[in-house]
């Protein structure tokens, strides 16, 4: 086809920018303190020893 030059180039940019947009919304999140205190309370429960 004419005129499709550069389209594969233009599809993996946005595909790229797409995925870094994503990563910082879920950088976000898992950053979160919700998110690490629960983290850290899973931890803490897997790691004790109940007596």
């Amino acid at each position: 086809m004419l005129g499709d030059e550069g389209m594969s180039t233009a599809e993996y940019a946005i595909g790229t920018l797409a995925a870094a947009g994503l990563a910082m919304v879920l950088y976000g999140i898992v950053n979160s303190d919700w998110v690490v205190d629960a983290v850290r309370e899973l931890l803490e429960q897997a790691f004790t020893v109940g007596l």
